[in-house]
């Protein structure tokens, strides 16, 4: 199978269904940005050995987002729910809940707002949690429309948390301080 259609050419793509929809489309847009969010988290593994701490979770997490991006490409979950069970794995916000509580205790309480970067494995948890956020924003957007599950925006939402603090986590077990932003004196 060729793994161009050439279906796509005047700016159109199917939703899951058969639907032909604009490729600018909210559905589209969301599940885009959730596409490129799983990109990052990939890049993210690669700096993770085998075994390493955080690799099982991410793991799991691009699951999720593969299985939320298929959701958002359905315009009728109910339709097709039983053939994918289109549903995201169970008490995977908590999971996400229970990684960040845990590292967070390792962490030093913030005092004030830091500065995006540190090891190169804390940057590319940063831009996945931007990335998160835009996501979010997509999703927020298209669920004025049309009905999406609160599962997936609590979902979303605390990833871009378990992020940040992945980031933060990942500075502190290679001994790298983090950069304050305390403002500008005028």
């Amino acid at each position: 199978m060729k793994i161009y259609t050439k279906k796509g050419d005047e700016g159109e793509t199917s939703l899951f269904g058969g639907k032909r929809v604009k490729k600018d489309h909210p559905r589209i847009e969301a599940y885009g940005a959730i596409d490129a969010l799983n990109s990052w988290v990939g890049l993210i593994l690669c700096e993770i050995p085998e075994g390493g701490e955080g690799r099982k979770i991410l793991l799991e997490i691009q699951k999720d987002l593969l299985t939320i991006g298929s959701i958002l490409a359905t315009p009728d979950v109910d339709k097709v729910e039983d053939l994918l069970q289109l549903s995201l794995r169970k008490n995977a916000t908590s999971s996400l809940e229970g990684t960040i509580d845990r590292w967070e205790s390792e962490l030093t309480p913030l005092k004030s707002f830091i500065l995006p970067g540190g090891t190169r494995l804390a940057s590319l948890c940063h831009v996945a949690r931007t990335s998160c956020r835009y996501a979010e924003r997509k999703i927020v957007g298209l669920s004025q429309k049309e009905t999406i599950s609160p599962e997936i925006l609590a979902y979303i939402n605390r990833l871009s948390d378990f992020f940040f603090v992945m980031a933060r986590w990942s500075n502190a077990q290679k001994g790298h301080l983090e950069a304050e932003w305390k403002g500008r004196s005028r």
